[in-house]
């Protein structure tokens, strides 16, 4: 079989609490480091594979845990972002990057035309038609993106343990973050370790902001997420923080956004 005719051996997106009665959507991009079969690794050993280049570390268990907390549907990618960054519009150098970090990625150096279109088709275009269809059978819905990050990049370290990213909706971000200055201790910060200028909130833009959805993307530093009692107990600060920080929006006369 081809590249260009590729067998992904299972789907691309995966609905975790389809019948959630939450207006929350959840979105988990990055949630798995599989690659199928007939890519043949993408070239890479197990240690890059297994890496955060290739998936994001503890974000589907937090997801997961926010989903069963707050009766929320889940949309979860199953298929390395090595593949297709499900973050990244087909024509971002991002979304099937040639190198990532310190890895050289050999499976997508000089890609086709049509083994392009195949991963855009098989995996980018799926994937956010299951978010626009879970967002369509919402009366008001509200869209959270679910990430971690590494303590260090390129060598240097990371002192901000929690992200709040937006884009040009500060709406959730705002409250989010007046309700984090409430309850938490951690280091939680606006439009880090990463932000708009970045490239990162796709997702949101494309839709958040066109359905004026409010809209918030969650990173997390992994190295707090690596156990189950960590993900849990982090899954359970964001549903917190998201239940309060709607409450403050509606309250605010913004929006109808009950989480």
């Amino acid at each position: 079989m081809s590249a260009a005719e590729p067998d992904f051996q299972i789907p691309p997106v995966r609905i975790v609490n389809p019948a959630g009665s939450s207006a929350l959507v959840l979105v988990c991009e990055h949630a798995s480091p599989h690659i199928p079969d007939c890519y043949d690794h993408l070239g890479l050993p197990l240690e890059a594979r297994k890496a955060h280049i290739a998936w994001d570390p503890g974000a589907l268990a937090v997801a997961e845990r926010l989903s069963k907390r707050l009766d929320a549907t889940l949309v979860a990618g199953t298929l390395s972002r090595l593949l297709y960054d499900c973050n990244r519009p087909p024509d971002a150098p991002g979304a099937m990057p040639e190198r990532s970090e310190v890895f050289d990625i050999p499976g997508n150096i000089q890609l086709s035309v049509e083994e392009r279109a195949a991963r855009i088709d098989g995996i980018y275009a799926p994937f956010h038609a299951a978010v626009a269809d879970r967002l369509a059978r919402k009366s008001a819905p509200v869209l959270v993106t679910v990430h971690s990050f590494t303590p260090t990049f390129h060598g240097h370290p990371r002192s901000v343990e929690i992200g709040l990213l937006h884009d040009s909706d500060t709406r959730l971000a705002d409250a989010m973050l007046s309700t984090a200055a409430q309850h938490n201790t951690l280091s939680v910060e606006r439009n880090a370790p990463y932000g708009p200028d970045d490239g990162v909130t796709h997702t949101l833009q494309r839709h958040g902001l066109p359905g004026n959805h409010p809209n918030l993307m969650i990173e997390i530093r992994n190295d707090l997420i690596t156990t189950k009692a960590e993900q849990n107990a982090m899954g359970d600060m964001f549903a917190q923080w998201i239940t309060q920080a709607s409450r403050q929006i509606e309250a605010a006369g913004d929006i109808q956004c009950s989480a």
